[in-house]
């Protein structure tokens, strides 16, 4: 069965003559069919969306000690609507990885492998893979989380000319739930997350701020947090860098 018998003329008039989001096109496919075809057509948008353009590979960290607690379902939720827009993605848990501290031995400027025998060395690929980075962290004393913090500091190996271009022009999005209901509580980890990417020519392209949860799950009651979350992840499936 070809393309043109599963869309219908009109829907398929509309997508070549203008851009839309995912959501408006599977909205006008599925508003021409029967339900039973709706999961051939859903396929078929995808497909025509985006059979021309590489989808991005997200990754997504992490980086509070806690499972299914807000940080985990709100970088799962921006993975959610990544994956649905086709994008290839990957979770990793900080807290289930071996990543010691930078000790600044400098083996890495000289574009030698990190000295440190621990799970970094094997994330590094996983980074240098990846187009955009998604960086999870509650606001633990108005910085990051010990995990992410020395998540980051390993960032160094990045800090040569030898390894420099493995991550620069890279996207990053942040996802940041926090206790306190004032949205300057975050300041200052935005502040650091900010100069550190810039500094390694990481573009910040989004960020999310979700204030007022502290209890594990809080999140779910945030629905338009939720909801952001999502979207948020739809729009960089296919971001250009």
């Amino acid at each position: 069965m070809s393309h043109s018998e599963l869309v219908p003329k009109r829907s398929l008039c509309i997508y070549l003559s203008k851009p839309l989001s995912i959501q408006n096109v599977l909205r006008d496919l599925l508003s021409e069919v029967h339900p039973p075809k709706s999961d051939i057509i859903v396929r078929s948008a995808i497909r025509y969306l985006y059979e021309d353009e590489a989808m991005n590979k997200i990754l997504g960290v992490v980086g509070s000690p806690r499972k299914k607690g807000n940080t985990h379902i709100l970088v799962s939720r921006i993975l959610d609507g990544a994956k649905a827009a086709g994008a290839d993605t990957e979770m990793l848990f900080l807290s289930d990885l071996d990543i010691r501290e930078c000790d600044g031995c400098h083996s890495c400027w000289k574009g030698r492998k990190c000295s440190k025998k621990d799970d970094m060395n094997l994330i590094y690929p996983k980074i240098i893979e990846s187009d955009i980075i998604i960086f999870g962290t509650p606001v633990y004393w108005y910085g990051p989380t010990a995990l992410m913090k020395c998540f980051i500091d390993r960032f160094v190996y990045f800090n040569c000319p030898e390894n420099r271009s493995k991550i620069k022009g890279k996207a990053a999005v942040l996802a940041i739930p926090f206790e306190e209901d004032t949205i300057k509580t975050a300041d200052l980890l935005v502040r650091f997350f900010t100069k550190s990417l810039k500094y390694l020519e990481i573009k910040l392209t989004e960020k999310i701020l979700c204030p007022g949860v502290s209890a594990r799950g809080d999140i779910l009651k945030k629905e338009e947090f939720l909801e952001k979350g999502y979207q948020l992840g739809q729009r960089i499936s296919n971001l250009k860098r």
